[in-house]
């Protein structure tokens, strides 16, 4: 076997997670994320909304409205930021909530922000609290107010920002307190994507990587690719790797179907992880319903990992119910993995 093909398997770990990859920030598959509102794909209601807000901020000559972007890992909340900043003419400083420390952290940001930037705080509900009170008169008022000294000789002294957009992208929008929710103008849910969105997606990622791919080939991709873009690109990538060692460069349905059996990908785009997981809810917990806690205790992973990235697809494609008293494995789930329904 060669090392192309070992690194194809070794990597299968990070194919499902809530953080950017080193792969996801190699200039080729930056390259496919789209520049403009015109060439994104999917999420119709999201893209329609920024657009008439865009368009009547250049109109006004204002920045846009603070925009929150809340739903799983993957689905384009901060390729939505990059396209924000294009659109209004801004640059884009990206950030994220547990990078943001102390408040003045946040304010050497927010200091250097030139007129009409966009600030994108990813996992904005995991800034800290003292840090967050500094966001509040910055997103209302665009000025942020220091305080020297202490006691009786306290005074108060407020700066004047540069009008900016405040981009915040979140996968626990339950976390967030209301005062800073609140200071949202522009509050959009993001959503599993389309198969045939996908499928489009698929294309055009090849062709922008000088791929040859099949119609079947892309449809089987993208049917594996769990509803998120940024598993399709990095699947697709995977492929091509399989698809130049293995094959004759073609990305056909056998050769997805080949490449993906080696990278532990099944039909429905469930990896090992979730299989582990729905296998330990039906065997060790008798279909449940189990707490979180328990679950990760078992599959030695953080109880995080697994709600944020484990178990919306799951629960998106009915395998998973939540109740009460715990999580609970669904026939379907039987079905899959081939156990008995009591």
């Amino acid at each position: 076997m060669t090392d192309d093909v070992l690194s194809f398997s070794s990597l299968h770990q990070g194919l499902v997670s809530r953080e950017s990859l080193p792969m996801d920030q190699e200039p080729e598959i930056l390259s496919l994320r789209p520049k403009m509102l015109a060439e994104y794909i999917g999420q119709p209601e999201t893209i329609e909304t920024l657009a008439i807000a865009i368009q009547a901020a250049k109109k006004r000559g204002e920045p846009l409205d603070h925009v929150l972007l809340h739903g799983p890992p993957g689905l384009g909340k901060t390729t939505l930021a990059h396209i924000i900043a294009n659109e209004m003419g801004g640059k884009l400083v990206i950030t994220s909530g547990p990078a943001l420390e102390k408040g003045g952290d946040l304010i050497g940001l927010l200091t250097h922000l030139g007129e009409g930037d966009v600030l994108f705080v990813d996992e904005i509900h995991r800034l800290p609290k003292t840090v967050e009170e500094f966001l509040y008169p910055a997103m209302e008022d665009f000025a942020v107010d220091f305080v020297f000294d202490k006691g009786m000789h306290a005074r108060s002294h407020r700066y004047r920002l540069k009008r900016f957009t405040l981009v915040g992208a979140t996968t626990r929008v339950g976390l967030l307190s209301a005062p800073l929710r609140d200071r949202f103008g522009i509050f959009r849910n993001l959503d599993f994507y389309l198969q045939e969105d996908l499928v489009k997606i698929t294309l055009r990622s090849a062709e922008l990587l000088g791929l040859k791919t099949t119609k079947a080939g892309a449809y089987e991709l993208a049917r594996r690719s769990r509803g998120t873009p940024r598993i399709v690109n990095r699947l697709l990538k995977r492929v091509r790797d399989y698809a130049q060692v293995r094959a004759d460069g073609e990305i056909a349905e056998k050769t997805v179907e080949d490449a993906l059996k080696l990278e532990g990908v099944d039909q429905q785009g469930l990896t090992k992880l979730d299989r582990s997981y729905l296998t330990t809810i039906i065997a060790y917990y008798h279909g449940g319903p189990v707490g979180i806690e328990a679950l990760a205790a078992t599959l030695q992973e953080e109880a995080d990992t697994l709600v944020d990235v484990i178990e919306p697809y799951l629960l998106k494609i009915g395998m998973i119910i939540r109740t009460s008293s715990g999580r609970k494995a669904t026939e379907s789930a039987y079905r899959h993995l081939g156990f008995e329904i009591d």
